[in-house]
């Protein structure tokens, strides 16, 4: 199998882009968005890892096989994510238990 070898000039951009956005993180941190906070960190975060999975991990350029592996992880995170909520908002509340930590 012929491996796909990339120029120090494209990590070079993929590690300022890394760095650009955890700066952004960090910044966006200390604004008050409001309940819009977490969807902006969440889409930093989305962003992140697709820099990270398409270049570092070598998926851009790699056959139509890794590609189909690469999503079905994600919709295998998908489904797992998807029981997690369906537990989570089907719980009930119990009389008289309060949580350890009052949020």
């Amino acid at each position: 199998m012929k491996s796909h070898v990339l120029p120090l000039r494209v990590y070079l951009q993929v590690f300022a882009a890394l760095m650009t956005l955890t700066a952004v993180t960090t910044g966006i941190a200390f604004v008050d968005l409001g309940a819009w906070n977490t969807v902006v960190a969440l889409t930093i975060a989305l962003v992140k890892v697709v820099v990270v999975v398409l270049w570092f991990m070598h998926v851009k350029y790699s056959p139509r096989l890794i590609w189909v592996a690469a999503l079905a992880s994600l919709y295998w995170l998908l489904i797992l994510f998807g029981f997690l909520m369906s537990d989570y908002v089907t719980r009930v509340p119990v009389e008289g238990w309060a949580p350890p930590i009052a949020w």
